[in-house]
């Protein structure tokens, strides 16, 4: 059999992998050029080539080139080629044009003018015309037009390759299949003894059936019913059934072997909807286990060696850009801390997402997914341990002032007693000091390897001067006791808010970092609020209520930055409804459920005034959180909010959303507060102010009062 040149076309950045992949099927490799490799190779082969090339998006056909690149000199040569060659009067055909990078062409009237040329060669020499098909076309013509000169081709493939014949149903901006393929590929598959393929975030499910295919040799084309060169006066339908015996033949070997576990979890329902549809059709269902699963309650498995291979919901593609950096810190972070020593390819929209990962000494590469540019970071994972409570050291041979020296021994003090109680407890954020001595009066809490200090606002007796001069003071023996720099050291003065001040920015640094409590991450902003985003003293609360709500309704009223919710979700909460007055904090709960892989699926976030809200809410919980702001005035509010004024109608409305065996906890910072139950005679309360109040806080018992309410039976 003759040896041909055929044009095997395929994604930007695949052209290395694809000469790799046609030189196994039998091509000899003659040039690369940009999305395409040219080859030599007999007929037998090419049918190969679209059969079984996972990578390439087409294969072409050269027919005729010219040098020059108008259209009037490609009508007159297309006029005089011998087309009844290629199909017959019978066959519909169309004809497609495209313009390499940096070439200006009318890509539309070149492909209009070569159509006129075949119906006019047609014309004379039979005085009949084939008919056009645009949509389902028998034959297909390629146009290439580069600078001074025009290639002209039959599409052998007819149309795009990556359509394997599986996908029945279409997810959100599915990742093409020959792009699946590639990065499998890189990434080592199957030639790697990988035990394990995991896609925690399948959506549709092409990783996993692409996967599938690769380890079971199934040819990609053996599910397609057409394919370009069929119509082809040129096909050998004796040649091409050799190949397609030949492909199911190795399939049915293959599928008898011992295979790996495929696993792809998706937290939408619906995604895994089509991730089943589209694997049955592949007839791979009983080589893959599908399951609906939150990216956070991802599980390691029981194998040494693993490929991890995710394609995530991008901010690019889904329009949620702002939170999709969060979703790729949590992936990351969960395959370092459950994935050890895996190989993982990881798709993004930007660099800047890859990079959110965490990964070391992994390679990136930048390739195409239709329209999208995107980045591929693969290589091995490495484990990484939880955090653990930071280890202080104090700056050696430190000068502490003589008139600091109580204070610098009040911070050793409490240094040392409270870092036994983290590290026992597994706490990273606390406070350590709380105006423990009159002179100081300021409040120090850790958060992690950072310091928040807090002063309180001198009262007015105090001589401003004095009390800046002794600030000062404090900040020195602070940053020499806890041997930390000072871009490790975040200073604000507390005092009473009021107004829109509650919520008004004091720096507009906007960086978050990220600490762990209990199982949640969560972000804190140490710049440029007063309120950091995490309440410490509501530590025990939050992680009291993560043990009760599996399976419940929870419902976080006043959320502030949400991490109630967070807990809860992490808990097995079915659904957390968070309702706040402030978008700027709603947004940030929802970055820490992206922070934490938990979707927005049963998640909601409710931008309202809570007492309007719970007058029109006919919804039932199981478990509610109230925490409300001592007072609260701002436009978006029909009146002001007083909580001994009006923590009645706020827990009368409350509570009648809660159902009969359900439990509301109901806390508050203000000191004076004085619970009316007479008012409420139909609630039972029981107050859990102690047992809500952490080691690091006992000091300071009052920093909040919680009572637990239920309705009376």
């Amino acid at each position: 059999m003759s040896l041909s040149t055929w044009v095997v076309a395929c994604a930007d950045g695949l052209e290395s992998l694809l000469a790799q992949e046609v030189s196994t099927i039998g091509a000899t490799v003659v040039k690369q050029e940009p999305s395409a490799v040219w080859v030599d190779a007999d007929l037998k082969t090419a049918y190969r080539l679209c059969l079984w090339s996972r990578l390439a998006s087409r294969v072409y056909k050269p027919l005729f080139k010219i040098q020059s690149d108008t259209p009037e000199d490609l009508y007159h040569e297309a006029k005089q080629y011998p087309w009844q060659d290629i199909f017959s009067l019978d066959k519909t055909f169309a004809v497609r044009a495209v313009a390499t990078k940096g070439v200006v062409a009318h890509t539309q009237y070149m492909a209009l003018k070569l159509k006129d040329a075949i119906v006019d060669h047609f014309r004379q020499q039979t005085g009949q015309r084939p008919s056009v098909d645009t949509q389902a076309s028998d034959i297909n013509i390629h146009v290439l037009i580069q600078p001074s000169s025009i290639t002209v081709s039959l599409d052998m493939s007819g149309e795009s390759l990556h359509r394997r014949g599986y996908r029945r149903m279409i997810g959100d901006a599915p990742l093409k299949e020959t792009l699946a393929a590639a990065i499998l590929m890189q990434a080592g598959w199957p030639h790697q003894k990988f035990e394990a393929l995991v896609d925690p975030m399948c959506g549709s499910g092409t990783f996993l059936t692409e996967a599938a295919l690769m380890f079971g040799d199934v040819a990609p084309g053996l599910m397609r019913d057409y394919f370009g060169f069929l119509a082809w006066e040129g096909h050998q339908q004796s040649v091409w059934q050799t190949c397609w015996q030949e492909a199911k033949e190795r399939q049915r070997v293959a599928l008898d072997k011992t295979w790996p576990h495929l696993y792809g979890y998706d937290a939408d329902p619906e995604a895994l909807k089509a991730a089943t549809k589209n694997i049955q059709a592949a007839g791979l269902s009983r080589f893959i286990q599908l399951g609906v699963r939150e990216l956070a309650f991802l599980e390691p498995k029981p194998v040494a060696m693993g490929l991890l291979v995710t394609n995530p919901p991008y901010g690019e593609r889904l329009g949620e850009d702002d939170t999709a950096i969060y979703l790729y810190k949590a992936l990351g972070r969960l395959a370092k801390e459950r994935f050890g020593h895996w190989q993982a390819a990881v798709l993004a929209a930007k660099i800047e997402h890859v990079d959110a990962l965490g990964f070391e000494h992994l390679h990136t590469q930048k390739l195409r997914n239709g329209d999208l540019n995107i980045f591929v970071r693969h290589g091995q994972i490495q484990s990484v341990p939880r955090p653990t409570p930071y280890h202080f050291r104090e700056v050696e041979n430190s000068q502490i002032p003589p008139e600091a020296d109580g204070f610098a021994n009040r911070l050793r003090k409490n240094i040392q007693h409270t870092l036994k109680q983290a590290e026992r407890e597994h706490v990273v954020c606390y406070r350590v000091y709380d105006a423990d001595l009159p002179e100081f009066n300021i409040a120090i809490d850790i958060y992690g390897d950072c310091l928040h200090v807090q002063e309180y606002a001198p009262p007015k007796t105090i001589d401003p001067e004095k009390a800046a001069t002794r600030f000062k003071l404090a900040l020195q023996v602070i940053r020499q006791v806890f041997g930390l720099h000072r871009d490790k050291v975040f200073i604000k003065v507390r005092a009473p808010q009021k107004g829109q001040q509650q919520y008004e920015k004091q720096n507009q640094r906007n960086k978050l970092n990220e600490v762990q409590e209990g199982d949640a991450r969560l972000l804190l902003n140490l710049t440029d609020y007063l309120d950091t985003g995490l309440f410490l003293d509501h530590r025990p609360i939050r992680l009291k209520m993560a043990q009760q709500v599996a399976g419940k309704r929870f419902l976080n009223l006043f959320a502030y930055t949400c991490t109630a919710s967070v807990h809860a979700a992490l808990g097995g909460a079915e659904e957390t409804v968070s309702v706040d007055l402030s978008n700027t904090y709603l947004n940030w709960g929802k970055r820490n459920f992206a922070l934490n892989g938990i979707a927005e699926h049963y998640h909601r976030f409710i931008a309202a005034d809570v007492m309007t809200w719970l007058n029109d809410c006919r919804e039932r919980f199981d478990v509610i959180f109230i925490d409300p702001p001592t007072f609260s005035n701002s436009k978006k509010m029909h009146d002001v909010f007083d909580i001994q004024r009006d923590h009645v109608e706020l827990l009368t409305l409350a509570m009648r959303l809660l159902n009969t065996d359900g439990i509301c906890y109901f806390s508050t910072n203000f000191r004076r507060f004085e619970l009316d139950e007479v008012a409420m005679q139909y609630l039972v309360f029981k107050e859990i102010s102690p047992e809500t109040i952490g080691f690091d806080f006992k000091r300071n018992a009052k920093i909040h009062r919680c009572w637990q309410v239920s309705l009376r039976p």
